[in-house]
């Protein structure tokens, strides 16, 4: 979070995706890739909002 006048805004770091053998491919629930969507669909709108707050800036 950021504090008053801190004007230290970095940009979002992309999640890493999982290698191919971190699948074990039994079908679990969450599967390591249903993980890394969730976390690609976060950043994705953490990134949105961090390019709307430098386009105000």
């Amino acid at each position: 979070m950021l504090e008053s006048g801190d004007d230290f805004d970095p940009q979002p770091e992309a999640p890493q995706a999982p290698s191919d053998d971190m699948c074990c491919g039994s079908g679990c629930e969450p599967c390591v890739w249903d993980s890394y969507q969730i976390e690609l669909a976060d950043y994705r709108m953490r990134l949105a909002a961090w390019h709307a707050r430098q386009e105000g800036a």
